[in-house]
């Protein structure tokens, strides 16, 4: 056996200290993991050894360390003149005759198995490369598409020399690594060619909240390079585990990147920038940029292969370890391959049961938006950074905007309070990096830089789900944190009510019995933003609001999916935070001036007077007007449960005033496909009108529960309007009244052996509603995230109170 090169069949994870952790992890994915179906390019490893042995047959230890002893690596010049020296020491040094042969029997061998036609990927993998605490994420280079011996000689030396770039200098310094410790290993392998196909980067678990019941993957047309450094917005998908596992195959939740960029090969050289000199970035076509760039099919593997990755690295571990991994798609013979694997850093390094919440107390004017890095918020005065030189100005506390960020940039980013970039995506290194110091960070934001401006007093906010915020001034924000460990489990359940899916996964980790309420309405609203009716028969809008719905339906194949797989995805995304527990999800509940307001729904609404009380809920569904939107609703609801696999899902009309309209509207839903009782499926009904409560017994014998509506009861049992605010003052869910018929609800449910849940505004706003309830012997209460931590302690107490 050689000491120089080892085949990734002769190393595993535990030959780290030898060939590096990107060598060790391919060797032990192509060891373990090929015979389970796992793709891994063939290649080999030039180790630890080999480096030694050029620097030593050089005369280099010496002189390395006559440069680098005594630096002082906060100077930023005197960081680049050494780190320049060095690299030029390693580039200008012979390879012994015995290493050199051994390599390129090794690319001979890769030949016979690849033909002649092979081209490699040359990539650096240090020794102290992905231990836990240190990500070392592009720290070192790679050299794509080598072809030819001399050209992987060459490669191979500026690898090497890699090892001394003034940011992975830098790195080492910041870290505690002792430089002259850390060593260069280098994989030779199949180079995958992406460039002619698509490629990514995936998780084995949500990076920004550490939920862990999903796979999430990014991807992009060409070269990995650009999703890596996170330049570009990427395609994501999430797949959910637990479902996958079960034999379901479908896309949890998707969203179409711009993916402005892809990079190709290049036939002519860039010697001024030796890492980027076999490769350029084109512009995507409109056609690119307007489609996913990898099938569902892909999507599915890809996840197969991300499970079986963390599954084997778990049991080695012997206990539960996500996984980044880094995959391609080759063009030119269609399959998909993993090109590494390391342990994810960040999210699941966090022990403990503390959870703490970030809250704005208040809004202010937004500035920008972008994709949110982490769920907490900074303030501070804005720092516009255009280029390297201006970085010692930079000052601790300030916020730090710039077009994007490099490696080089980390001193800073340590000492700002928060990170807003124009480009990038939730991969980029602004976002690796801010999420392993846990700042707050913006990226993706667009026009930052021009939009704000040195000096400006912001709020950067990422405590909003998905979307992260900066606005004006120094808004107030408090943290809450809880210690879930001591926190005592209630008798009565109590659930949450959520309606936008990019929350779901931040709030997953509040201990909940479930979701009470997940509204269609915010899905359809900032999603899908056209009426369904309008998706169904575009033939009867005009022209100019035709061509918005073809726009917004672009990636799919009609109108209709489009409606479909965005609804379904939306609200399974909702329901997957809280699988396998119940998610109540109420059929859309728009009155017909909202409705209006969807692109295309002037077509289809009628004008009323009041909405409030008209053409809404249980009413539309099987009325000639909607049916048909309702089909498509059925259809959303059908897929979210059946092929996405959230069975945990119980559906609920809302507004459903007479018991034969009730009776009419399950008879509907069986016709498209959601027959009570049939997969488990479970129908529910809003009790908010009073004859709801009159008539609970005649209503139980139609639903399989109630959920009491307080905000529509109040306003119907009191005869206010809520919308109005001339009557606001009349306007109280503590009036006697409802008091009392909220108690005629939940005794009904009792006497008729149905569940009893309420998801109004009430228990929310006003712990002494919540007491009531608890008293009466509700099942579920459903409160708004926010309200969760205090209504648990609160009831804990009263239960013991009342002995229960």
């Amino acid at each position: 056996m050689s000491s120089f090169v080892k085949w990734f069949e002769e190393i595993g994870i535990e030959d780290v200290p030898e060939v590096g952790g990107k060598n060790a992890s391919l060797g032990e994915m192509y060891r373990n993991l090929t015979q389970e179906g796992v793709r891994v390019p063939h290649g080999f490893a030039v180790t630890a050894t080999a480096y030694r042995y050029v620097l030593e047959q050089n005369g280099l230890e010496e002189k390395l360390h006559a440069i680098l002893d005594g630096l002082d690596y906060d100077d930023v010049a005197a960081l680049q003149s050494a780190g320049k020296a060095c690299r030029k020491l390693i580039q200008n040094a012979q390879i012994p005759e015995d290493l050199r042969r051994e390599i390129l029997a090794g690319y001979a061998k890769l030949k016979e198995e690849y033909g002649e036609e092979l081209s490699l990927a040359v990539r650096s993998s240090a020794t102290a490369e992905d231990s836990p605490e240190a990500s070392f994420a592009g720290q070192n280079d790679t050299y794509l598409n080598i072809w030819g011996e001399e050209p992987l000689m060459d490669a191979y030396l500026r690898c090497l020399a890699s090892n001394f770039t003034d940011r992975s200098l830098h790195y080492k310094y910041d870290n505690g690594f002792d430089w002259s410790k850390v060593y260069l290993s280098v994989v030779v392998m199949k180079m995958v060619r992406s460039d002619l196909g698509a490629s990514g980067v995936m998780f084995s678990l949500d990076t920004e909240t550490g939920f862990k019941d999903v796979v999430f993957i990014n991807a992009a047309w060409g070269l990995g390079e650009n999703v890596v450094q996170g330049t570009i917005d990427p395609d994501s998908f999430y797949v959910h585990k637990p479902t996958y596992e079960q034999g379901y195959r479908a896309v949890l939740k998707r969203r179409l990147g711009k993916k402005e960029k892809k990079m190709v090969f290049t036939d002519t050289l860039n010697t001024d920038n030796i890492a980027v000199e076999y490769t350029k970035n084109i512009d995507t076509t409109p056609e690119e940029r307007s489609r996913f760039c990898i099938s569902d099919e892909d999507v599915m593997v890809l996840a197969d292969y991300a499970i079986k990755v963390e599954k084997h690295y778990s049991q080695k571990a012997g206990h539960h370890k996500p996984m980044d991994m880094e995959w391609a798609k080759d063009g030119s013979d269609g399959h998909l391959y993993m090109v590494q694997a390391r342990p994810e850093t960040v999210e699941s390094q966090k022990k403990g049961t503390t959870l703490e919440i970030y809250r704005l107390k208040e809004r202010g004017k937004v500035l920008v938006t972008g994709r949110a890095v982490g769920t907490k918020i900074g303030t501070g005065k804005v720092h516009v950074i255009r280029s390297l030189d201006e970085l010692d100005s930079f000052k601790a506390g300030e916020v730090l905007v710039a077009d994007t960020t490099t490696p080089d940039w980390e001193p800073v980013m340590k000492i700002a309070s928060a990170i807003v970039t124009n480009r990038g995506g939730r991969t980029c290194h602004a976002a690796i990096v801010s999420r392993e110091l846990g700042i707050p960070a913006v990226v993706g934001a667009d026009n930052a830089t021009e939009v704000l401006k040195d000096g400006m007093e912001v709020t950067v906010s990422c405590a909003e789900g998905e979307t992260g915020f900066v606005y004006e001034g120094k808004l107030p924000f408090e943290i809450v944190k809880t210690d879930l460990s001591t926190l005592p489990k209630p008798k009565t359940e109590i659930m949450m009510n959520l309606g936008n899916p990019d929350q779901a996964f931040s709030l997953a980790s509040l201990p909940v019995d479930g979701i009470g309420l997940a509204r269609m309405e915010f899905i359809i609203n900032e999603y899908i933003k056209a009426h369904p009716m309008a998706l169904k028969h575009p033939e009867k809008v005009d022209d100019a609001t035709r061509k918005e719905l073809e726009n917004l339906a672009q990636a799919y194949e009609s109108l209709t999916e489009f409606f479909v797989k965005t609804l379904s995805e939306g609200v399974a995304t909702i329901a997957a935070a809280v699988y396998p527990k119940p998610c109540v999800v109420r059929m859309s509940d728009f009155k017909s001036n909202e409705y209006a307001t969807l692109l295309g729904g002037k077509f289809f609404e009628p004008e009323e007077d009041n909405p409030m009380i008209g053409f809404r809920g249980a009413a539309r569904y099987a009325h000639p007007a909607y049916e048909e939107g309702f089909a498509l609703e059925c259809a959303a609801m059908k897929r979210a449960r059946e092929v996405i696999g959230m069975e945990n899902i119980i559906l609920m009309i809302p507004f459903c005033r007479r018991v034969e309209e009730g009776e009419k509207v399950v008879e509907t839903m069986a016709k498209y496909g959601l027959r009570k009782g049939e997969k488990g499926l479970k129908i529910y009904v809003m009790c908010e009108i009073p004859n709801n409560v009159i008539q609970i017994d005649a209503f139980s014998r139609v639903f399989d529960g109630f959920s009491i509506g307080s905000n529509d009861l109040t306003q119907l049992t009191l005869g206010v309007d809520r919308d109005s605010e001339i009557v606001a003052f009349d306007y109280d869910e503590r009036d006697p009244g409802v008091l009392e018929m909220i108690r005629l609800a939940v005794e009904g449910c009792r006497r008729n052996e149905r569940h009893s849940g309420i998801c109004g505004q009430a228990p929310s706003d006003y712990p002494e509603v919540a007491e009531y309830l608890v008293k009466l012997g509700i099942d579920s209460i459903s409160l708004n995230p926010d309200s969760v931590l205090k209504t648990i302690q609160d009831v804990v107490k009263l239960e013991e109170k009342l002995g229960r």
